[in-house]
This record gives structure tokens, C-alpha cells and sequence, in this order.
């Protein structure tokens, strides 16, 4: 059997930006997990951090559910996501009970260092699932596999200086763009949230226009998934690029492939 697992900050960031991938993936045969590291506390003008963390921890649950993914719970607080040993040893025990093929993340840049933390921490949980040396909490057995990582758009496809970020992949979702909505509208804690702290006026609605934009950019597909690829240094083979598992679900921006096969 082979793993996927996608490794988010929040409860509702797998559903924004990687939540179709998962699901193809699991039609492709994969066994298909979900993490966010923070419970979510923060998000809210309205419950105190105690009380949302646990109305979020079961809106998360209830859409790892409805995509058919192993929940795995959170371990961190909202803006509590440091990159620090303690935080590495716990996703480091994630990633070695769960033995992926595939690592869903978020994108290196990002509006919010919750997102990048979250990424730093996934590259380097991934890179220490065979070290014996390095101990994860809890003990896990290590395992040196191949493991590619994936790095998901950005939510607004720009990075912190605003410059468009093109990815390397698309993944067509317009088959499961219904499913991927249905996981979203399980966290209704964040409609006003998003509303209020971010100016999404739907959160639902601004999934939609995320997914159609990147089907644009494709200029192919109408709702699209994009994704760069990370180094294979330490994690695969220099060919492997496993999402090629969707078939005709899935493009390769070929002057992006070529231009890293110059350098």
C-alpha cells in the first residue's frame, strides 16, 4: 500500500489548497492521511482558545472524514508554530508511523510564518525519517524510503513580496471539486473569521476562484491543484515524481521541468 499524507498549519488549510490532490491520490490507490499542526485556537472573535480548539478538533475531524483520510491530531497552539526540536520530533514520529510516499505541504513562502514553519518542519521531519540517531516523541521505528515532497500554491499564489508563483504541476480537480467543498463547509467556525480577519467575503466562494485561477494557469483544466516539487536530495531518487500516478489527471509544466534540468 502506498501513503500519502498532507501536513497543513490550520484546520481548513488542507481543504483550501490540497484537499483534491488527496483525494485523487486516494482514488490512484493511496492510503491517504491528514495533519494540522495547530488546533486552530486563535481563530475566532467569538469562543474563548479552549472552547474553539475544541469545536475546531472536531470540524477537522468530521472533514479528514469525508475525504476518507486517518486523522492525526494536532500537537501546537495557533501562531505557536515554532521550528523547534520539540515540534520536529513530534511530526518526525508522524511521518515515520505513517511512512509516506508523498508529502503534501504548504508552500515555502507564504502570507504567514504558521505556513512556512509548518513546511520547514515537514522538509526536515521527512529528511530525518531514517536517522536513527535523531529521536522522534513519541519512539517510532526509522525507515530510509523513497519520500517526495510536494509543495502546495500559496493561498493568495503570490509570496510575501507579492510576486506570482508558478508551479511546477498541475493537478486537475474539477472531479472531485464537489467532495473538496463538502470537506470546507465542515469548518463553519471560519466563515465570519475569514470575513472579518481577512477580508474573504466566503471563504467557500474564495476556494472556488483559488481553484479556478490555478485552472487558468494550467491553460488547461478548469479547477486546478498546483504544486512544486522539492529537491530529491535526501528524500528520492532524482526521477522520482510520483503524482504521475494521477495519469492524464496530471501536467507537468514542461518549461519549468526544463529549465531546473539546466541548472
Amino acid at each position: 500500500m502506498k501513503n500519502a499524507i498532507a501536513v497543513a498549519a490550520h484546520p481548513d488549510d488542507i481543504e483550501l489548497m490540497m484537499a483534491e490532490t488527496l483525494l485523487l491520490l486516494k482514488q490512484a490507490g493511496y492510503e491517504i492521511h491528514y495533519i494540522n499542526l495547530s488546533g486552530g485556537d486563535c481563530g475566532s472573535m467569538e469562543y474563548n482558545a479552549a472552547g474553539l480548539r475544541k469545536i475546531r478538533l472536531e470540524e477537522a475531524k468530521n472533514a479528514a472524514e469525508i475525504l476518507g483520510a486517518h486523522f492525526h491530531p494536532p500537537f501546537c497552539n495557533d501562531l505557536e508554530i515554532l521550528y523547534d526540536v520539540k515540534k520536529l520530533k513530534q511530526l518526525t514520529s508522524v511521518i515515520r508511523e505513517v511512512k509516506p510516499n508523498i508529502v503534501l505541504t504548504h508552500s515555502p513562502e507564504d502570507y504567514m510564518e504558521d505556513h512556512t514553519n509548518t513546511c520547514r518542519l515537514a522538509v526536515t521531519a521527512t529528511f530525518a525519517r531514517g536517522m536513527r540517531n535523531f529521536e522522534s516523541d513519541p519512539a517510532r521505528p526509522v525507515d530510509n524510503y523513497d519520500c517526495t515532497i510536494y509543495h502546495a500554491l500559496p493561498h493568495t499564489l503570490r509570496d510575501n513580496l507579492r510576486r506570482r508563483i508558478i508551479p511546477g504541476a498541475f493537478v486537475n480537480t474539477s472531479s472531485v471539486q464537489k467532495k473538496k467543498l463538502e470537506a470546507l463547509k465542515a469548518h463553519k467556525t471560519q466563515q465570519k473569521w475569514l470575513d472579518v480577519s481577512q477580508k474573504m467575503n466566503s471563504y467557500l466562494q474564495e476556494m472556488e476562484n483559488i481553484s479556478s485561477k490555478v485552472g487558468e494557469m494550467s491553460e488547461v483544466f478548469t479547477y486546478a491543484e498546483g504544486w512544486r516539487r522539492h529537491l530529491h536530495v535526501g528524500f528520492a531518487g532524482v526521477n522520482e515524481d510520483p503524482l504521475k500516478d494521477l495519469g492524464d489527471d496530471y501536467l507537468i509544466n514542461k518549461s519549468y521541468e526544463e529549465s531546473l534540468d539546466r541548472t
